[in-house]
């Protein structure tokens, strides 16, 4: 989605939304993995239903990953991504449902962003190629080392598009995938599995939100189904809201900002190309066996908890004294409709709307105050309500020239905060630093030194390099001869302190200055301000996206063919009479075909994917539609540092030229690309065990071709029409392995057979409501009234998993054992663990009463002679068992050395092992999380 920064900002403002996962490993028996059982409890102690993958966000980075080598061929891809998917299986352990959804054909709104995402990424290629190949020389020519350059061939990621070789192949490698592992893992033993790949039109995580809604208007659906979607986008969280299922989860990859790569011509770490010297290569290791090896750190991934986020929204939207009843689930959906002004896959964000600035929580404040005039919500089940919304955007308008004006008040701030930091850590920075063997060290390295060798040759070097050191900085102004002594001539002129900043791109609109609109539509749409036709013919356009999208959210497309026809948004303060605007878009549209798509979205230096005929249309002087196709094209920073974040100013494809050009070539397809330019469906699949399965069988053995309806009985409700595949996996059927290096399935029980969800008259509305006999989840935050409605004065525990019953943990013995062993205890009170009486000790001020239930634990180590004092408690195999018939059971941590020689219990109340004091709710045994 088009908010780069919007996860970033949910979880700064919501915290408690994000839980770590829980992520079993896999154990190694004689240099062989063992599997992991994923039939076993989920150890994330909760029980998901419904896994969904939007596929292309595991495509990406098993493809051409950034943090690892890339793999060297197609088959080492495919398998990269059935080892991703494995990995999330076993985390998330579904126990219903697995959709995997592959991006298809987009509608047209979408293909403006991808063919804008797919132009940048090859212009960047060849610009990076050239930068490298210009930089290798320079390195070369002045005697620098470089290993040889690697002859292979570049991969294209604009392959991965609906019709295209590499998607089909996709397509097969994972019907051998999921037929594999509904054959061999526990875990998909009773799995129905749910394939969409690219030849199904639609983006993937729509065509998820589009079997979610389906399913919730059957009468057989379960309302408190656990939904788990796998992406990295950042609109799953607004469609998870838009579904209002109460429990509704997100895994995704963990973010790690700043990881190390390798430099792309030397491949040596710690420096970037343009910083490349040439340097030859340390040894990595004592005989280099390391010089291959990249620092990988595996990539982690964290769970984003919607009904958690349910929860901060109830408490940020409840409001009082509405003229209207209050409902929250209508107010969430308001929510989600405001986020779409600050940027989103189909429209430009409005250029007061920032939010980075915050633009989000203004948005809502201004929410909060008008809604009482409005007399009602902003939305209703994906449609809009114009006048309503109009009445929000004049009041963002109302405040825009203060937001402008801000907004260069801070940049100014940071610049100036930045140059003062540079010229402290040019003025701090020291004149000589010692190398070699008389380098500094880092505090905290237990090593032992090394000794010093021929310590007055190394003094002789240090001194001669601090003496030029402290000629040549003699005087800033002043030249020096080529002996080194100072020139009486003219002075060199001092550079200015500004030399090492980055320079800034021309802001010719300077929207803090009087004037700001004009120069706006005057620079981005080439017409005066004062047509007036043309600034309500850009609202339209922007309010017809808003419906839209809302309406795509909600709804499913409203219309394959509607696309905003400009590169930049309109002003909030232009949004006067929008309440008579038409908001309506036509019915029956069609989407594009794949290679239709293609043409629509490739540059020229990615034709290698189409037909040949088809991609001469993009080089050819004389083709029809040359000028869809620039070599180069502008990047209009629009007030922005960097050209990704720049507006890329591409001329959009008119669809009837592009047709009308495409009927000529259409003849010249051969029937297998015939085949990859057809539209597809989704397949589903299941194993042996499933009670679907015979019912499937029976359908190929009687050779029913009509569609029949799936028993929702056999199918945990699941409900949809079937209908027999002509490249079926079917029992006691070889399934062929598409990866040479895997093997052909001999002995297979699983089945697949073509899906098709239920489907509704094109008027119906999906109504946006929590479902009849859904459970709200326990509450997760802090309740408001804890402290005024707590009696017992309990502190409150916060839940950071899924499981608020979660058994208490506590070190045990040979924890504190460890702890006793290399904690030192020669150190005065301001240490972290000071050799003094711990709280709660006897004779110490702040001693806590015993509670009157509470076994008394004696104290350790503090009756033990100084000499003594790094030993531990006695292990439990040296001690004397003390208990007698009748007695309290001691905990497993309290049962230690209880000699009346030794010690004194009776003086040690509250005492824990190693002499920690005890949490009162330990004592009273209800440990704590963690």
């Amino acid at each position: 989605m088009g908010v780069p920064a919007f996860f970033r900002w949910l979880s700064r403002k919501y915290p408690s939304i994000i839980v770590n996962c829980v992520e079993e490993k896999a154990k190694e028996c004689n240099g062989v993995k063992v599997p992991i059982d994923t039939s076993k409890p989920n150890p994330n102690e909760v029980e998901f239903d419904n896994l969904y993958l939007d596929m292309n966000g595991i495509i990406h980075p098993c493809t051409h990953p950034e943090d690892k080598p890339a793999p060297k061929n197609e088959d080492e891809m495919m398998v990269a991504i059935f080892e991703y998917i494995d990995r999330i299986f076993n985390i998330v352990r579904p126990r219903r449902l697995l959709y995997m959804a592959i991006d298809g054909v987009a509608p047209r709104a979408k293909m403006n962003q991808q063919r804008s995402r797919r132009f940048r990424a090859s212009k960047e290629g060849m610009e990076a190629a050239e930068e490298k190949q210009k930089i290798r020389q320079e390195i070369l020519a002045k005697g620098g080392f470089l290993p040889p350059e690697e002859v292979k061939e570049r991969f294209d990621s604009n392959c991965i598009t609906p019709g295209t070789e590499f998607m089909d192949n996709l397509a097969k490698c994972l019907r051998y995938y999921i037929a594999d592992r509904l054959n061999s893992d526990p875990g998909w033993k009773n799995l129905t599995v749910i394939l969409s790949d690219a030849s199904a039109p639609g983006e993937g995580e729509h065509k998820i939100m589009d079997y979610i809604r389906r399913q919730r208007a059957q009468p057989n659906h379960d309302p408190n189904t656990h939904h788990c979607l796998c992406g990295a986008d950042a609109d799953l969280i607004m469609l998870g809201l838009a579904t209002h299922e109460p429990n509704f989860t997100i895994i995704r990859e963990e973010f790690k900002p700043n990881k190390p790569k390798p430099c792309a011509l030397c491949n040596q770490m710690g420096h970037e190309i343009k910083d490349c010297q040439g340097l030859p290569r340390e040894k990595q290791g004592k005989h280099d066996q390391f010089a291959d090896t990249l620092p990988i750190s595996e990539q982690e991934f964290i769970f984003i908890r919607l009904c958690v986020l349910r929860e901060y929204l109830e408490r940020e939207l409840t409001m009082a004294s509405l003229p209207f009843t209050f409902d929250f689930e209508r107010s969430v959906d308001d929510w989600v409709f405001m986020c779409f002004f600050v940027g989103n896959d189909f429209l430009p964000h409005l250029p007061s709307l920032e939010i980075r600035e915050g633009a989000i929580d203004r948005l809502v404040n201004i929410y909060k105050n008008v809604v009482h005039k409005t007399g009602g919500y902003l939305t209703e089940s994906g449609f809009v309500n114009l006048q309503r919304v109009q009445m929000i955007m004049l009041a963002v308008g109302e405040v825009e020239d203060s937001i402008f004006k801000k907004r260069k008040d801070d940049d100014d701030n940071f610049k100036r905060r930045q140059k003062e930091k540079r010229k402290r850590l040019k003025r701090d920075q020291p004149s000589f630093i010692p190398g070699g063997q008389f380098s500094p060290q880092a505090l905290g390295n237990r090593s032992s030194p090394q000794a010093i060798c021929n310590p007055r040759q190394a003094a002789f070097e240090m001194r001669m390099h601090d003496r030029q050191n402290s000629t040549t900085s003699a005087s800033p102004n002043t030249s020096l001869t080529p002996d080194g002594s100072p020139s009486l001539g003219g002075g060199i002129k001092r550079k200015s302190e500004d030399t090492d900043s980055e320079p800034e791109p021309e802001d010719n609109i300077r929207l803090w200055e009087t004037g700001w609109k004009q120069r706006y539509y005057k620079n981005k749409f080439d017409v005066d301000a004062s047509d007036e036709k043309f600034r309500r013919k850009v609202v339209q356009s922007y309010v017809e996206g808003l419906c839209w999208v809302l309406r795509y959210y909600y709804q499913g497309c409203a219309s394959w063919n509607w696309y905003y026809p400009f590169h930049y948004a309109p002003f909030a303060s232009d949004f006067e009479g929008i309440a008579d605007m038409p908001s309506d878009f036509e019915k029956g549209s069609k989407p594009f075909k794949p290679l239709e798509q293609l043409m629509g979205v490739f540059p020229a230096a990615s034709g290698n994917f189409l037909p040949p005929t088809w991609r001469k249309l993009m080089t050819d002087p004389e083709s029809s539609i040359i000028d869809f196709y620039p070599e180069d094209f502008a990047i209009d920073l629009n007030g922005k540092k960097y050209a990704w974040q720049g507006v890329a100013l591409l001329p959009f494809v008119d669809e009837r030229r592009l047709r009308a050009a495409l009927e000529e070539v259409y003849p010249d397809l051969t029937p297998e690309e015939s085949r990859r330019n057809s539209l597809g469906g989704d397949v589903l699949f299941v194993g042996k065990h499933h009670p679907l399965c015979d019912f499937i069988v029976e359908q190929y053995k009687t050779k029913n071709t009509e569609a029949v309806d799936i028993p929702p009985e056999l199918c945990h409700g699941i409900q949809g029409k079937l209908t027999l595949n002509d490249n079926a996996v079917l029992p006691d059927q070889v399934v062929q392995s598409p990866v040479p290096m895997l093997r052909d399935l001999t002995q297979n029980s699983a089945v697949s057979i073509s899906f098709k969800d239920p489907q509704f008259a094109e008027d119906f509305v999906f109504k946006a409501t929590v479902l009849p006999g859904a459970k709200k989840p326990a509450p997760v935050l802090k309740p408001g009234d804890w402290e005024k409605n707590n009696n017992d004065g309990r502190p409150w525990r916060p839940q950071l998993g899924f499981n608020r019953d979660r058994k208490p943990v506590h070190l045990d013995q040979s924890a504190f054992r460890t702890l006793g062993h290399t904690m030192p205890r020669d150190r005065g009170m301001p240490g972290m663990y000071p050799n003094a009486m711990p709280l709660g000790a006897y004779g110490s001020p702040y001693a806590r009463p015993l509670m009157g239930s509470q076994q008394q634990i004696p104290k350790l180590l503090s009756n033990l002679r100084p000499q003594e004092s790094w030993r531990g408690p006695t292990p439990l195999f040296q001690q004397t068992p003390q208990r007698t018939a009748g007695a309290a059971p001691l905990l497993a941590w309290n049962r230690m050395l209880q000699s009346p020689n030794q010690f004194q219990p009776a003086q040690y109340q509250g005492l824990g092992p190693m002499g920690y004091p005890q949490r009162p709710e330990d004592r009273m045994d209800r440990g704590r999380q963690v």
